[in-house]
């Protein structure tokens, strides 16, 4: 990553109301970026938004929806961006399975509405939207799954976000080919970092079973995931949108950032990492759920981000567990979680990589 290619650069940025979209907020202001976030308001209580008090330390921070072409339009032209992070969805797979129409119409619509609301800006070098590993049709193989792998989705959630990576390809071809405008998508994997409070996600289901001296309860522990801390993929999003700016042709595409091979884990395993990180008599118990379909076996192929943009992942999940505990624990204790995360985002800049 550049040391001065972010300093005063205008960026807007849909979801930054979330726990990715706030960590990508902060990461971008920690380098010098006029950052203008658009959002439905913080989608749970407590938030990394009200935790760390971004709104306050944000150039712009807006509230809307992002299925209102209208208003999205009029907040981009008013930022005037250079670079334009797409992360506002519904991103929660079990909430998809029971709100299928809500999760459709945001995930693939509302970046449809991006995707035309940068077209009008008039003033965007580079449009990175983030859809998230379960994108590939899973075949249940071992192998990882590469950018070229087939696309598809066999419940609401994949299906929605495979379908906004058609939309992408759609307005990339049709709209900002020949531009000088990069288009790409960025898919990641299961993300995890302070802040997050979402229901049904391990890690943050794990805090508050532990906070509260419960055990933590499994559904699938057998099911193989690649986890991996927030700050990972983020410096490797920060890095392709400056490659885009460069050569938006050579760099307008699908990419992977997912983490080292050793790291795709059981749940189960996971789950045993965060209570002895946690300690205090942390516990995890097994108690099956069938009731929701979920794919049982996924990893990512990010050799092309290796070998085309230099990126690998940093942190080591038991390293990237111990850094979630902390911030968890840091707010807790009343601790100014605006300067803690700069704290762990300057950490993650030097260091070295891992893989």
């Amino acid at each position: 990553m550049s040391e001065t290619f972010w300093r005063d650069r205008p960026v807007f940025l849909t979801g930054h109301s979330g726990f990715m979209g706030g960590w990508l907020s902060a990461f971008l202001q920690d380098g010098g970026a006029r950052v203008h976030g658009y959002s439905l308001p913080a989608p749970t209580d407590p938030s990394f938004f009200a935790a760390t008090g971004l709104g306050d330390n944000l150039a712009a921070s807006t509230f809307g929806d992002v299925r209102d072409l209208d208003d999205l339009t009029s907040a981009m032209q008013a930022a005037a961006p250079s670079i334009v992070f797409h992360l506002a969805a519904q991103p929660l797979v079990r909430r998809a399975h029971d709100e299928p129409i809500e999760t459709v119409s945001t995930n693939i619509m509302g970046t449809a509405n991006l995707l035309e609301a940068a077209r009008q800006a008039g003033s965007v070098e580079a449009i990175i939207v983030v859809t998230t590993d379960k994108v590939y049709r899973n075949l249940e193989r071992e192998e990882p799954y590469g950018e070229k792998s087939e696309l598809g989705g066999r419940e609401p959630y994949s299906a929605s976000k495979a379908g906004s990576e058609f939309m992408v390809e759609a307005w990339r071809h049709s709209y900002f080919r020949g531009k000088g405008v990069g288009v790409s998508t960025v898919r990641a994997g299961n993300i995890f970092g302070g802040g997050d409070w979402a229901q049904d996600r391990i890690v943050p289901d794990a805090v508050r079973r532990f906070s509260a001296g419960q055990p933590l309860i499994l559904r699938n522990p057998h099911s193989t995931r690649p986890w991996q801390h927030v700050l990972d993929p983020l410096r490797g999003y920060l890095t392709l949108a400056e490659r885009m700016v460069a050569e938006p042709q050579k760099y307008s595409d699908g990419w992977n950032f997912g983490p080292a091979l050793e790291d795709c884990r059981e749940v189960g395993k996971l789950a045993a990492i965060m209570a002895a990180s946690w300690g205090e008599d942390a516990s995890v118990e097994v108690e099956s759920d069938q009731r929701i379909f979920e794919e049982k076996f996924l990893s990512l192929d990010c050799s092309k981000a290796r070998e085309e943009l230099g990126w690998t992942p940093r942190l080591p999940l038991e390293q990237g567990i111990e850094q979630t505990m902390a911030w968890y624990r840091a707010h807790q204790d009343g601790a100014d979680m605006w300067e803690f995360t700069l704290g762990q985002i300057q950490q993650h800049k030097s260091m070295e990589a891992h893989a």
